[in-house]
């Protein structure tokens, strides 16, 4: 049950696909749909699932992560047993940093030994996705689980990018490879592959004694997906859970997003913009919540010679002012000035970007605190872009945060 489940977010990735967003930021504080941050979505998972045990396990550049926890989610109580606890590397077991999945628990062992929780929950805090995690871990304990592992359907052209299982007609898995080179697509649909959502439900107990013999193993890597799994498929019970059914109280919407890249990070906030979006940010009973920073109200003006704005399918951040410029199928968050006649157009300004006069954008993402110079022209002329900026594999352009223009 929820109250007797221990929540571990892994939050120590370095995010070096992301660069230059995660020049000064870990990956799970990379901004995300204008408002939110990306550790947001699974911290509001495990708010709305009732788990109110959470330990965040940080590692690379965590300022910006530690001081968006502190103001946006210290909401428990902890005279009630409620917390949610950041816990970077101590060297308890050595004089090393977190080595792997698996041995940044093992270094913390202490605090499973300490917690009176029965089950232990361990989720990625880098993906954007809605999950009732009270639904598995309630399926993990009517299977009688030493371990269960959350599993989606994942495209054959993706699916080396996972870890992938077969599983028996009870969902227990038989068979696991950790981003195999040739992996094994599903029997009877052979352009998908049954993949690890990085998702996984131990029994306390069970967990530590595993973590314990594989801290002794020289010839681990200290991983769940490498180590771990594939050891316990051979003498435990293991089971998969589907993501995207209809168990738990979310609507049931399938999305699932790995913002691991610039162009997954990109494609992932423009879904906020379909007429429907796949990720509906807006439903009442399953909101995502974030830290609400004292903004005034957005608002659009008139440019001086009087001549209007235009807004198209956009998202505007609380403080953002439009002046007489036009924004189309684009993310604007918090305090960004765009000045009269210039066009943005499939972009992503982060908080307190300026956009002079007549500057013109087009698919770019801008971190915080750029002034664009008037004039200036980005996404249009890629070969000089590049001399300047990151590009991503299919073109996105991205002007890292503090970014000064000579």
């Amino acid at each position: 049950m929820p109250d007797q489940t221990l929540t571990i977010l892994l939050a120590g990735g370095s995010g070096s696909r992301l660069l230059p967003l995660t020049e000064d930021r870990a990956k799970p504080a990379v901004p995300f749909g204008g408002k939110y941050r990306v550790i947001d979505f699974t911290l509001s998972n495990c708010l709305h699932s009732g788990l109110r045990r959470v330990l965040v396990l940080t590692q690379y550049k965590s300022h910006s992560l530690h001081k968006h926890l502190r103001d946006g989610w210290s909401i428990f109580n902890p005279e009630c047993g409620e917390y949610i606890t950041v816990v970077p590397p101590q060297m308890r077991t050595g004089d090393s940093w977190y080595a792997g999945t698996a041995d940044a628990i093992a270094q913390n062992l202490f605090l499973l030994e300490r917690s009176a929780s029965e089950q232990v929950l361990i989720l990625a805090a880098d993906h954007i996705y809605r999950m009732d995690y009270a639904a598995l871990v309630k399926a993990h304990e009517e299977k009688g689980a030493d371990l269960t592992v959350a599993c989606m359907k994942v495209p054959m052209a993706e699916a080396s990018s996972f870890g992938i299982m077969a599983i028996d007609g009870d969902d227990r898995i038989v068979e696991f490879q950790e981003k195999p080179e040739h992996p094994k697509p599903l029997p009877g649909d052979p352009d998908f592959a049954l993949g690890s959502m990085g998702i996984y439900v131990f029994p306390k107990d069970v967990l530590m004694a595993e973590l314990r013999a594989d801290r002794d193993r020289a010839d681990s890597s200290h991983d769940f997906g490498k180590d771990i799994i594939p050891s316990m498929i051979k003498r435990c019970r293991v089971f998969a859970y589907g993501f995207g059914g209809e168990r738990g109280r979310v609507t049931p919407d399938g999305y699932w997003r790995d913002v691991g890249t610039l162009d997954a990070y990109y494609e992932a906030n423009m879904d906020l913009l379909q007429p429907v979006p796949p990720l509906n940010i807006y439903q009442d009973d399953w909101a995502i919540r974030t830290y609400h920073g004292q903004n005034p109200p957005a608002r659009m003006v008139p440019g001086s010679n009087g001549k209007a704005g235009a807004m198209d399918n956009a998202i505007m951040g609380a403080g953002t002012v439009i002046i007489g410029s036009v924004v189309r199928h684009s993310i604007l968050a918090a305090r960004v000035h765009v000045h009269e006649d210039a066009e943005v157009v499939d972009s992503i300004l982060l908080d307190h970007v300026t956009v002079g006069r007549g500057a013109r954008l087009r698919r770019c993402i801008v971190d915080k605190h750029v002034n664009i110079p008037p004039g200036e022209s980005i996404g249009y002329d890629l070969a000089r872009d590049a001399e300047r900026f990151t590009l991503s594999d299919k073109g996105v352009v991205v002007v890292p945060k503090d970014y000064r223009f000579t």
